[in-house]
């Protein structure tokens, strides 16, 4: 893999003009350096609504806005402070807990959770995914089982990768930053701090560490091992 020795700024990942929460972005030092601004800014600016449609089974507790057009499914768990866009769909066992912004047009599928996240405008966590202390750029699609982690098993602050050596991110919880339009292949887990540039495409199984630039295609090359069956003599 190539040796990155440069942090993208937070405009080389996201499209600003697609999230209502770009202000969010302004003065930023490293673009990971959002992440702790979300909970205050939910505070300062949620005024909860309820403008979509929420299953009577589906539980909605704290300061939540709902956009219209936005269908809840039954057995979801929403506690705020959460901002929901317009046109989303939250599915059945979705979690979203605390400190999420999730933009227009997205979809936070089944036993999805979410926690001090923002998602842009057409995100999909579609399916068994956990986004934890995360960004996902505009149109960022994670595949089924997508995992990204947000905490070192040995504790301490999350160190962002590069070819130089390790920069302390200050948080002891950073999961991903996700450029643009990158697509996460089904099971794949990205350890915690990793940068993920625009229209970059990461295969199924695959386990990233460290900055990937943008518009690049990461494979699992691990081989399968096919042998032929023999019977057991009963």
């Amino acid at each position: 893999m190539e040796n990155v020795t440069d942090i993208p700024r937070s405009e080389d990942l996201f499209d600003l003009g697609q999230t209502e929460h770009a202000s969010l972005f302004d003065s930023l030092g490293q673009p990971w350096e959002v992440l702790p601004r979300i909970g205050g800014y939910l505070r300062d600016t949620l005024e909860p609504r309820q403008l979509g449609q929420a299953h009577s089974q589906a539980v909605i507790e704290g300061d939540v806005f709902i956009g219209e057009g936005t269908l809840i499914e039954a057995s979801a768990l929403i506690c705020g402070p959460v901002w929901i866009g317009r046109n989303c769909l939250i599915g059945h066992g979705a979690t979203l807990r605390g400190n999420v912004i999730v933009g227009d047009g997205c979809v936070v599928g089944h036993a999805a959770e979410l926690k001090n996240s923002l998602l842009f405008n057409g995100c999909d966590v579609p399916h068994f995914n956990y986004v934890g202390d995360s960004v996902l750029g505009h149109r960022v699609h994670l595949g089924a089982g997508v995992m990204l982690s947000n905490y070192r098993l040995i504790r301490g602050n999350v160190n962002v990768r590069l070819a130089s050596g390790p920069v302390d991110s200050g948080l002891a919880k950073f999961g991903a930053l996700i450029g643009d339009r990158t697509e996460i292949g089904c099971n794949t887990v990205l350890n915690p701090g990793a940068i993920i540039g625009r229209d970059c495409v990461l295969y199924p199984n695959v386990n990233f560490t460290g900055v990937l630039p943008a518009r690049r295609l990461v494979k699992n090359k691990t081989e399968l091992a096919v042998i032929e069956k023999r019977e057991v003599d009963e």
